[in-house]
């Protein structure tokens, strides 16, 4: 189980990575989002959520067996070493895994406003062109026309 500790540190910091480039105006930021764009079409969703739930199902299954590990300290009234390692490596997983978790629905929740506010800016550079033409229309409307 410990090996599990290595790609969950990895998988954290790829994660504030990617939350970072959509922060911040960077060359990857486009590639990400488009990759985010493609992703959330046709069985990406499906996929998402299931490897959500499953990494959710195996957070649960850690947090129980660190209850169990805590439940036989306590009852024994004297602490194994043994169990000491046990409930600190699975409270750094189940904590790395939760972390992950959040960091998943902050990298969704980020891709979905910066798509909202690409959407918006696009329609306000449409209204400023309209507004712009309007006013060159009632300006030529209201100046005196020469006729020859």
């Amino acid at each position: 189980m410990t090996m599990m500790i290595q790609p969950l540190f990895a998988l954290v910091f790829l994660k504030v990575v990617v939350i970072l480039t959509l922060i911040f105006k960077t060359p990857l930021r486009k590639p990400i989002l488009m990759a985010l764009d493609r992703s959330k079409q046709g069985r990406g969703p499906v996929i998402f959520k299931s490897t959500g739930g499953t990494l959710f199902v195996v957070l649960v299954s850690i947090l129980f067996n660190v209850t169990l590990l805590q439940n036989r300290a306590t009852d024994s009234g004297t602490v194994n070493p043994t169990d000491q390692v046990l409930f600190a490596t699975q409270l750094l997983e189940a904590s790395l895994l939760g972390f992950s978790l959040f960091l998943a629905l902050v990298i969704d929740r980020l891709h979905y406003y910066i798509k909202e506010l690409r959407v918006l800016r696009k329609t306000l550079e449409g209204e400023k062109k309209t507004n712009q033409i309007r006013e060159v229309e009632n300006i030529a409307s209201k100046s005196p026309r020469k006729s020859s």
